[in-house]
């Protein structure tokens, strides 16, 4: 769970960047379609590498998507199902602990060579053992050629995330031995970064023709690839700050502008398709149940009248487009997510009586929230206002404490604030990453929530870590967030609006929570 704790930091800096980074712009020269089909992409670079092994950041995940391939991946936006991509079929055992991988004959690399079991074994292995940013993915995981067409993976516990995690571009399949040949080894002192940040080494249906980490990344289709081939000859993704992306959109010097917030994308013109869906992120309330913290959070029908003296539609109307509340900590997405008809609704008298039980008399509470980080545009000042704002009309005075990012991520990590305002996002596309919440475990201590705090819940927990199926495992984690909701500290919100905004001749884009957009799934028409 510390490799989780890390990869929220970097969820948390990744957003921070997208808020704040203004390079790029207008002054990007639109590239010149020379004899084909060219997709320009503006976004707000979140981007460290090209190096499938290393990247966990949004945008290169765009890229590796685009240039390397994996054993399974999703059918378009639905992320409740791995389906083959690199591998013809899988199937896991029914103690869940082994996964067995049947690869798909035909598959080749950019340079031509096949993609073979051994190349599979080697970018697997290399991901987990070098101890990049994605090698918690694999943790426990042995990898290991049963055939030359047979893959097997094994954990010492259950693990039937696997399927749901091997999609990740991260683990994508390098060509072995060009990768070899360029510093690449199965441990930290691997030196293929550089190499990989230039050149393709993947089987994907587009290769890199140039990278820059801070201004634009230029694709182009690979002229060798075995499926389908692409729509455009070339896709050049560029860095431009929220603003200029919508000015660029509208004018045609783009035809994809993937961070614009619900305000901006509200009167687009109707030559621009305009897509508003709910993003994986969830944005949710804390109350520290550490009493040398707080003699407040800790009581249980305070937590109760907050619950219930959130005005959730008055938060939705906040994010704007595309937005929509979260009725469980799990984002509507994924597999185990409560339906909609779940979620929390306002109850003044509730929350008022609730706080009467609760026995405490006219409570002031400290919430602490990042005050520059944005989620898909939103920021965290205008929601902890309109709390604070609710909260007062129940009887609960919220004394807002904004602080940097970098202040309120210590804070908020090491468990010492009395109230917090934060946000998830999946780091797989699966349940069982939600299992943080619980007591004992990531978020959860970062909420003062101690293992054995809340035994029938943790048990609940369990059962749903080692649940197989996904009908089962569904019920399972439904029943998790159900019991989350009666009696945790956690009060989930919104899913903060994903709002893509495309040229009318764009056809195919879906929103994706692990790489936002398949550039490959694109066609013009």
């Amino acid at each position: 769970m510390a490799t989780r704790s890390q990869t929220a930091a970097v969820l948390l800096a990744g957003a921070l960047a997208l808020a704040a980074c203004g390079s790029g712009g207008g002054t990007s020269q639109t590239p010149a379609a020379a004899g084909g089909k060219t997709l320009v992409i503006d976004t707000s670079f979140d981007l460290k590498t090209a190096d499938p092994g290393r990247t966990y950041e949004p945008t290169g995940l765009i890229i590796g998507k685009a240039v390397y391939e994996t054993l399974l991946t999703f059918d378009g936006a639905d992320v409740t199902k791995p389906v083959p991509a690199l591998a013809e079929s899988y199937e896991l055992s029914e103690d869940g602990k082994t996964l067995t991988l049947k690869l798909k004959q035909g598959a080749t690399f950019a340079d031509g060579s096949p993609l073979t079991a051994d190349d599979v074994v080697f970018s697997l292995t290399r991901v987990r053992d070098m101890k990049g940013t994605p090698s918690f993915l694999l943790d426990g995981v042995e990898v290991a050629k049963t055939d030359d067409t047979t893959i097997t993976l094994t954990s010492k516990a259950a693990n039937p995330a696997l399927p749901f995690i091997l999609p990740n571009p991260a683990l994508g399949i390098i060509n072995s031995k060009l990768a070899k040949q360029n510093g690449a080894t199965t441990d930290p002192q691997d030196k293929a970064e550089q190499y990989l940040n230039g050149s393709s080494a993947g089987s994907g249906p587009y290769q890199i023709e140039s990278f820059n980490v801070s201004s634009q990344v230029t694709l182009k289709a690979n002229p060798k690839y075995y499926g389908t081939k692409p729509a455009y000859d070339k896709v050049v993704i560029r860095n431009v700050e929220a603003a200029t992306q919508k000015l660029n959109v509208q004018r045609g010097d783009s035809q994809v502008a993937l961070n614009l917030s619900g305000d901006q994308v509200a009167g687009m013109p109707a030559t621009l398709q305009v897509k508003k869906t709910p993003s994986a992120n969830v944005i949710f309330l804390l109350a520290n149940q550490d009493s040398a913290i707080s003699k407040t959070t800790t009581n249980p029908k305070f937590v109760e009248a907050v619950r219930k003296g959130v005005d959730y539609t008055g938060l939705l109307e906040l994010a704007g487009e595309g937005s929509a509340q979260a009725p469980g900590v799990i984002p509507s997405q994924l597999l185990g997510a409560l339906p909609a008809d779940q979620g929390a609704k306002r109850d003044v008298e509730g929350a008022k009586a609730a706080l009467a039980a609760s026995g405490l008399s006219n409570p002031s509470v400290k919430l602490e929230y990042p005050s520059e980080l944005t989620v898909n545009g939103l920021s965290f000042q205008p929601l902890a206002e309109r709390i604070q704002a609710n909260l007062k009309e129940v009887g609960i005075t919220v004394d807002l404490q904004p602080a940097p990012v970098t202040t309120a991520l210590d804070n908020y990590r090491n468990g010492k604030e009395e109230m917090g305002l934060w946000y998830w996002g999946p780091d797989y596309p699966d349940p069982s990453d939600y299992l943080a919440f619980l007591p004992g475990k990531t978020v959860g201590l970062r909420a003062g929530w101690k293992k054995d705090a809340a035994k029938e819940i943790e048990a609940a927990g369990d059962k749903a870590a080692t649940t197989i199926g996904d009908e089962a495992r569904g019920a399972a984690y439904v029943d998790v967030q159900t019991k989350l909701n009666e009696s945790g500290p956690f009060v989930p919100l919104i899913q903060p609006g994903q709002n893509i905004v495309t040229a009318a001749s764009v056809t195919g884009l879906e929103y994706h929570p692990v790489w936002t957009v398949d550039v490959a799934d694109l066609g013009a028409k």
